[in-house]
């Protein structure tokens, strides 16, 4: 009877995913690397159609801060449908998006919470985006906008040049600094304040080509560019550089903020406060939710300026709202920062015993792992080595190996564990568990992890570095 019923789950997972193959999008990305079907879930475990739990540290691309279906935030909606409260709103004020509002002031950076305005987008991230690029335009009167290499910030137009997207857009491109592939050659602090100095000279060289622009937009740490922190120090030379010309920093907090790194929004980190802040994901709860929040000196645009018929969603406010004051109220923030160190820790000796795992890296419960060809050293593909020239450049990182990464990945979920990947070359393993994660839990995601490497360290021995050529690199997400 059992074997029936296990037969029948599997009959339905497989009949689900076969029409999914059929009638959704070539675009679909996720649904590709991680055929399952979930059914029910809670905190951070899912369980999918075929009867089989997974650990899931994908955590809806990091939106769900208190994991799946957390007892707070389904209560908090619970109570806006009872009330017989209207559900979309467009931008009529309401109780339940005051206290939305109120809860999130609280937790803002010092120098932004005294002085702010915020702005209810469309439901996604990259609405905020735009809206944030035009206001700075709106405010300095200017078009060209300052983002950085490897940066993600959503889908549509503006989103998209800013993130590296070939668009008509007016976008000079920054390096942003990092240890492994620096694009300096050297790393650590020289790397930094060599990236710090090329946006000074860029800036201030009036035949650079680059005019004075309507803002600078970074995230503090790089989600999809392979879980880049950026440095406290070059992230406080960007805010005084930026100041010092009056150019609007935009702080992208997508994916960082509401505790992710081990503070409450990833700028705290550094003491900074940007003039603008781009908040989507875990602000909604689990549910729909963009907003910009900006200093009220930049309120210029007219009414009308950016508008979205989905920027009043009564029951996203309400979860957020329960998200927000369970993070803040619970000390979430501080516990993901000890347990992401501890999990950095024991990610190490990865590192250490095998050739494969170029380098471990993150802030808080935002963890990457870079997959590399172990046979081999140099540059990615698409990479340039660094030059003779200048700082004596450090033994160059191992190439970038996608299809290591994506056959971690596939180990992982035989394991029972989700995971996404990310980096220039899709060849980071992420980690993005709820704060709500148990030390239990994180134990167990560490075990099936380094199985998973394990298990394809040994194969690329037994097999040579052309086991698993054909399956290419995952697409891009956000």
């Amino acid at each position: 009877m059992a074997g029936g019923l296990h037969g029948e789950a599997r009959a339905v997972h497989e009949g689900i995913l076969r029409r999914q193959s059929a009638r959704e999008s070539s675009a679909r990305t996720y649904a590709r690397a991680l055929p399952i079907v979930p059914v029910r879930a809670r905190g951070l475990t899912i369980e999918g159609a075929d009867g089989r739990r997974y650990l899931d540290c994908l955590s809806g691309a990091g939106t769900l801060a208190l994991g799946h279906n957390h007892p707070v935030v389904l209560e908090a909606i619970r109570r806006v449908l009872d009330s017989g409260a209207p559900l979309s709103v467009l931008d009529l004020a309401t109780p339940v998006k005051d206290a939305f509002i109120t809860e999130l002031f609280r937790t803002l950076p010092p120098g932004l919470a005294d002085r702010a305005r915020v702005q209810f987008c469309g439901p996604a991230g990259t609405d905020a985006v735009e809206a944030a690029l035009k206001l700075v335009r709106a405010a300095t009167g200017r078009t060209g906008v300052l983002a950085f290499t490897g940066a993600y910030h959503g889908m549509t137009a503006g989103a998209l040049a800013a993130s590296g997207g070939a668009l008509d857009v007016q976008v000079a491109r920054l390096p942003y600094p990092q240890d492994y592939r620096c694009p300096f050659g050297v790393g650590g602090p020289r790397g930094a304040a060599l990236s710090a100095r090329w946006t000074e000279s860029l800036l201030d060289d009036p035949k650079s080509g680059v005019p004075l622009p309507a803002g600078m937009i970074l995230e503090p740490v790089q989600g999809e560019g392979g879980v880049i922190p950026g440095p406290d120090d070059w992230l406080r030379r960007m805010r005084q550089l930026t100041a010092d010309r009056s150019i609007p920093l935009i702080a992208d907090e997508i994916q960082t903020g509401v505790g992710r790194t081990g503070a409450f929004w990833a700028v705290d980190h550094s003491g900074i406060s940007p003039d603008v802040m781009v908040l989507s994901k875990a602000i909604g709860g689990s549910l729909p939710l963009a907003v910009i929040v900006y200093r009220d000196d930049l309120d210029v645009w007219p009414p009308g300026a950016h508008a979205g018929t989905f920027r009043g969603n009564q029951l996203a406010m309400a979860a957020g709202t329960a998200t927000l004051s369970h993070v803040r109220e619970n000390g979430l923030a501080e516990r993901a920062a000890g347990l992401g160190t501890r999990m950095l820790d024991q990610l190490g000796e990865l590192a250490r015993s095998f050739a494969c795992v170029g380098e471990v890296r993150g802030r808080g419960l935002m963890i990457g792992v870079e997959l590399v060809d172990p046979d081999g050293t140099g540059a990615g593909p698409g990479e340039t080595p660094p030059t003779s020239a200048g700082p004596k450049p450090r033994s160059a990182p191992r190439r970038a190996a996608p299809e290591l990464a994506a056959a971690v990945q596939r180990e992982c979920l035989q394991r029972g564990l989700i995971v996404e990947l990310g980096g220039r070359h899709s060849a980071v393993v992420r980690l993005l568990p709820p704060l709500t994660i148990s030390d239990e839990q994180a134990a167990a995601v560490l075990d099936r992890l380094a199985d998973a490497v394990t298990a394809v360290a040994r194969a690329h021995e037994e097999h040579g570095p052309h086991r698993g050529r054909d399956h290419g690199p995952a697409p891009r997400t956000g």
